[in-house]
């Protein structure tokens, strides 16, 4: 992949940086990859993949090298669609979108927004617990591993975070009575970033 450019785009209340990494063999739209809270940084190994695409790549808004403007803490998966759909127009139309984590919430909300934008859409792993047959010990569960981050700090909280991501089946009402995981076990010690997903589970 060469010739990768960076570029700002000031949308409401942020300005937003994202990349391009132009392939002269591209005969197809480009490759837009997303998530959130990660941004384009973490799609660096997947992005040597994908040698015969335009790749476009971000860091959403309050993240890494994009940065808020409007003095807010949180921002909605609307917000998040909306920068989309401006830097996809920036980068001269519809997009194929692999979007994962909170990127996935994000380009749900994009595609019900702005359909033309986007030519197809792999939604990966989106935390949508509120539309699951058993959304409230989900959510629940999201509560929980919340409050323990809270209370207890990263440790705690990351092996509740692992343990629920890891869990096979339907959430069922005694999964909460289960004894808390060791915070030692090898999966805690993935970056923290991946809990500030979870937290916004929570929050949306």
């Amino acid at each position: 992949m060469a010739d990768q450019t960076t570029r700002t785009l000031e949308v409401p209340g942020a300005v937003l940086t994202y990349d391009i990494r132009r392939s002269g063999a591209a005969k197809e739209p480009p490759l837009m990859l997303i998530g959130s809270p990660m941004g384009a940084a973490g799609f660096g190994t997947l992005s040597g993949y994908f040698t015969d695409r335009t790749l476009v790549t971000y860091d959403p808004r309050g993240v890494e090298r994009s940065r808020r403007t409007d003095g807010a803490n949180r921002s909605t998966p609307e917000q998040h669609a909306d920068d989309l759909h401006r830097i996809i127009a920036s980068v001269g139309g519809a997009v194929d979108l692999f979007a994962s984590s909170g990127g996935a919430v994000n380009a749900l909300a994009l595609v019900a927004r702005h359909p033309q934008d986007v030519r197809t859409l792999v939604a990966h792993e989106p935390p949508t617990a509120a539309v699951l047959p058993d959304r409230d010990v989900a959510l629940a569960v999201c509560r929980d591993i919340h409050e323990t981050y809270l209370r207890n700090g990263i440790g705690p909280g990351m092996a509740k975070f692992i343990a629920a991501v890891s869990h096979q089946g339907p959430f069922t009402a005694d999964y909460l009575k289960r004894p808390a995981p060791d915070p030692r076990c090898s999966g805690c010690r993935l970056r923290t970033t991946v809990l500030a997903t979870t937290l916004s589970w929570h929050r949306t």
